[in-house]
């Protein structure tokens, strides 16, 4: 993106540009005035861990289906075994559901059905509300990450741009593992996750890119900066202030 310095940490943004995702303008009006640099890292050019070397943070941005989903479950899997600073909205959310549920909890065959309708384990499936751009009240977990992100709120309001999500018959499994159902609507069903023993790990339904201002960004994208600057070894965290 213009208007950054080379010399910041990077962040991939992975997946796909496409100017009908409302996230996506968003990212690059607001991008300039953050302390990383966010470069975009298109899904089918993720073939293996060495194409997300030397960046300090990965962020799966909405947009799914994407060209190569292969390429985004490579980029959330290096992300969580290496301790990479992890943010995904939206379709990011719904693939670390299905990376996890392969490759942590050993069901293989875990799928969203948008890629294998005839899945036998539909991890991801439409939502029985379409949240395409709806606000929508949430509940945060008590003592996690994400609540600490809003000074340790107990309730939020997001925006929503999207139709798919957990499919509730695996929110229980999820529940037993280590990956932590940090915020759900108000009939329970999950709208974010994290992982407690990562440095920053968290995936969420709504898109905080649809909050974001170029003056006044969303605090979850303030909070995953200023872990990718953690990371990079950079402190304090600066927000970059453009003239």
């Amino acid at each position: 993106m213009t208007g950054i310095e080379r010399t910041r940490p990077r962040v991939a943004l992975v997946g796909n540009r496409n100017d009908h995702s409302p996230a996506h303008p968003r990212l690059e009006a607001f991008g300039p005035h953050l302390a990383v640099e966010l470069e975009w890292v298109a899904s089918q050019n993720v073939t293996g861990v060495a194409d997300l070397a030397g960046y300090d943070g990965i962020w799966v941005i909405p947009g799914s289906p994407y060209v190569s989903r292969d390429g985004v479950l490579t980029a959330i899997r290096h992300a969580r075994e290496t301790g990479v600073p992890y943010l995904g909205t939206s379709g990011g959310f719904q693939q670390a559901l299905v990376e996890y549920m392969r490759n942590v909890l050993g069901v293989a065959g875990a799928d969203d059905v948008r890629y294998d309708p005839g899945t036998a384990t539909p991890v991801i499936i439409p939502l029985v509300c379409c949240l395409t751009g709806r606000q929508v009240s949430l509940h945060l977990g008590d003592g996690t990450r994400l609540s600490g992100v809003y000074s340790g709120a107990e309730q939020i309001t997001e925006t929503f741009h999207c139709r798919y999500g957990l499919n509730p018959d695996f929110a229980d499994t999820i529940e037993r593992s280590d990956l932590v159902i940090s915020g759900w609507d108000s009939e329970g069903a999950a709208r974010a996750v994290e992982l407690a023993d990562h440095p920053f790990f968290i995936g969420t339904l709504f898109q905080p890119e649809l909050s974001s201002e170029p003056r006044a960004v969303h605090p979850l994208i303030e909070a995953y900066t200023r872990a990718v600057l953690r990371h990079a070894g950079v402190e304090p965290y600066e927000p970059a202030r453009l003239s």
